[in-house]
């Protein structure tokens, strides 16, 4: 992907994984979150954890990082993209939209 993308859309995301394409999700919600309303097989790391979990984060395919409306996860995205992450995308919209617009099974909070 192109690395001037920062933000993908909850279509996006739909279609990479009905395709199968390579990616990581990963939340950046508190756990009460994620308890609250899971993302199917997501890498669950609250946001003040992601400093010290950079290490353990995949750099071989993009990182699609999601939260609740995608304000946290835009600023885990520009924070991840100066540690050289140059794939990872925010997910525009977050939990709320994917409940909204792709899969309504998920809990809107």
């Amino acid at each position: 992907m192109a690395a001037e993308a920062v933000e993908i859309d909850v279509a996006t995301l739909a279609a990479w994984r009905a395709a199968r394409r390579p990616h990581v999700v990963l939340d950046v919600r508190e756990p009460w979150e994620t308890a609250l309303a899971p993302f199917p097989d997501a890498l669950a790391v609250p946001m003040r954890a992601v400093p010290g979990r950079l290490a353990d984060l995949p750099r071989d395919v993009p990182l699609v990082v999601l939260c609740h409306h995608g304000s946290r996860s835009l600023r885990v995205t520009y924070w991840l993209r100066a540690q050289g992450a140059a794939d990872a995308v925010n997910l525009r919209g977050g939990i709320d939209a994917w409940s909204s617009e792709i899969d309504a099974s998920v809990p809107v909070y």
